[in-house]
């Protein structure tokens, strides 16, 4: 792990992330490499927020050139003995009626997130904070008699003992001071990549250089973080009054209150923020992110990469096409960790219906993925098969080359809780591998909503979506896809072009590097200017960018390069004037991130994507 102090030399983009890219492996960590291998004219670091030096520190993607540095940044006060456990209250240099006026503003600054605004908390920041421009170290206040008494005058309400609203201030102290006090290397654009601990770094470290902060939701971070903590469906919604409204005991109240108040505190800091999919925009309004600075950048694939898959599954669909009805077996896959929040549990009682109850025999299913994330729920799975009877319908193979195995299977199965928008869903699209999943998070605009190019083709559904937790209408599902090979036929072809009219990686790449040179103040060159100039830029970004009815990369039927003497527009104003409304399609593929409960149990502080599964 590179170490905190040393040099670090400026560059375009600081990629914030969460305890993934470059140490561990995930959906959010290959977007993050794609962006970074897809932009070669851009200078990148990473901000590599840990729990502490511990963590692991393997690059495991091969960080191409163009990334500068990794800046670790670690959570746990084993790593901030100098500049939060040892300090006292001498160091503020204050008398006592000075330490109440600041006691106080502190509880001001917090009331002021709850009423919308965030200026105290940023002026505090800048004179308490803020390594740049401190006059007083702020976290001394916490060890003042003059905070115990604001603390026990201006929180009547929070239901918990003194004592234990002390140690839970600090804690909440400990972890802002970890986040915010980091003196860090200048970039013109930071990019945090979930709300959370990374998007608080974000706005601070752009405040610190005076840049810009782009911020993007891969996920909703504070959704699926508080619904991990209270043990909730994970496709259960969020908005920003729950942790006044749910029934919970004073603790979790107060981590409610944690988690939502900082993304609340966060959003607006934002030049702008982009999701995966337009009904992402609606989920995070409700927890206080602004609709006006949103923006859609899908994520794809490089389709040539797929095109040796793709015609073994065309040659596998004429063997569907005219073989005898019930004569050949259906392939299905599952590709998924397991562990409860992908549903292979549900997918198990499925099968069961199908066999025991239907009389549907012609079909195996494939379980690809690791098996060691939740060891109990997979020995549990395994039992559940055995007990249903239904083992010889199934085949654990855990951990896989999944692109090498891809062309073998006829129908992908999906039994998520939460998702983003699957990268597996993508893989087995661009293959021509119709779907049966659970329509959660983006998988709608995925699979089944109908996408119109400007060319005004209609691209209509490649699969079959139903809620989660819903064994029936899995199994109705899959019978209705298995039984009809004219419906099959057309959802391969349908999954094919959509890919290639919709989800191209370069576009959203393209959409990246011209959001970036905008936030940047950088100079947007065309395609033959920068390789007149000798520089590589592997995409045209003049051909990603929308007009007002497309999403942020646009489509490419019909698609047309701007001009090389075009002006230059305002890239975020316009991605901005896209309302919900007018949005077409989206895709930005994630792993969704799980809470893994065989690592040690700590307080909720900890609930970081690295629990999530990156």
């Amino acid at each position: 792990m590179p170490r905190p102090d040393q040099d670090y030399h400026d560059v375009d983009v600081a990629i914030v992330m969460e305890s993934t890219y470059p140490y561990l492996k995930g959906g959010v960590s290959a977007v993050v490499h794609d962006i970074v291998v897809g932009n070669q004219d851009l200078t990148f670091g990473i901000i590599h927020i840990t729990w502490d030096s511990n963590a692991p520190n393997e690059d495991l993607y091969g960080m191409p050139a163009n990334v500068k540095w990794v800046r670790p940044v670690y959570l746990s006060m084993s790593e901030h003995r100098e500049d939060f456990t040892t300090l006292t209250p001498r160091m503020l240099g204050m008398r006592a009626k000075a330490r109440t006026r600041l006691a106080n503003r502190v509880f001001d600054a917090l009331e002021g997130i709850l009423a919308g605004d965030m200026s105290l908390m940023w002026d505090l920041y800048d004179e308490g904070m803020n390594p740049r421009t401190r006059t007083f170290p702020l976290w001394a206040l916490l060890g003042t008699k003059e905070f115990m008494a604001a603390v026990r005058d201006r929180l009547t309400g929070l239901g918990l003992p003194l004592v234990d609203t002390f140690w839970l201030l600090r804690e909440y102290f400990s972890l802002a001071c970890a986040v915010m006090s980091e003196d860090l290397p200048k970039a013109r654009v930071y990019h945090a990549h979930t709300t959370g601990y990374a998007s608080l770094l974000g706005a601070a470290a752009a405040r610190q250089n005076d840049t810009s902060f782009l911020l993007t939701e891969h996920n909703l971070y504070v959704r699926d973080t508080v619904n991990l903590m209270l043990n909730r469906s994970m496709a259960l919604t969020l908005n920003a009054q729950a942790w006044r409204d749910f029934d919970v005991t004073a603790q979790e109240r107060a981590w409610m209150a944690w988690w939502i108040e900082m993304g609340r505190f966060s959003y607006p800091s934002a030049e702008a923020i982009t999701y995966l999919y337009p009904k992402a925009i609606t989920e995070a309004a409700d927890l206080g992110a602004p609709v006006e600075k949103s923006v859609i950048i899908p994520n794809g694939m490089t389709v040539r990469n797929f095109d040796g898959v793709y015609q073994q599954r065309m040659h596998a669909l004429e063997e569907i096409m005219t073989a005898a009805e019930g004569t050949r077996p259906w392939r299905l896959v599952y590709v998924a960790r397991i562990v409860p929040i992908k549903g292979l549990s549900d997918l198990i009682s499925t099968i069961d219906l199908l066999v025991h109850q239907r009389g549907v025999t012609n079909f195996h299913l494939d379980i690809l993925g690791p098996t060691d994330h939740f060891p109990d729920y997979y020995m549990m799975c395994r039992e559940k098969a055995r007990t249903l009877n239904v083992e010889d319908y199934m085949t654990f193979h855990g951990t896989v080359n999944v692109r090498e195995m891809l062309g073998d299977f006829d129908i992908l199965v999906l039994s998520s809780y939460n998702e983003g928008q699957p990268i597996v869903v993508l893989e087995a699209m661009t293959a021509g591998i119709p779907t049966v999943g659970t329509s959660v998070g983006g998988m709608e605009q995925l699979i089944d909503d109908p996408l119109t190019t400007p060319g005004g083709r209609t691209w209509q559904a490649c699969g079959l979506l139903v809620t989660p937790d819903y064994v029936r209408g899995m199994a109705d599902a899959l019978q209705k896809m298995m039984g009809d090979v004219t419906l099959y036929e057309r959802f391969a072809h349908n999954a094919r072009g959509r890919v290639e009219n919709f989800f191209q990686l370069e576009d959203a790449m393209g959409a990246y590097n011209r959001l970036y040179k905008e936030l940047g103040g950088l100079p947007i060159s065309t395609l033959a200017e920068t390789i007149e100039n000798g520089g590589q830029q592997p995409i045209p970004v003049e051909e990603t960018i929308p007009a007002s009815a497309r999403t942020a990369v646009g489509t490419r039927d019909d698609q047309q390069a701007a001009p090389n003497n075009a002006p230059t527009q305002d890239l975020v104003a316009e991605l901005m004037a896209i309302s919900e409304d007018h949005v077409r399609v989206d895709h930005l593929s994630a792993l969704p991130w799980t809470f893994d409960p065989t690592a040690p149990q700590r307080s909720p502080a900890r609930y970081t994507s690295e629990h999530r599964g990156g």
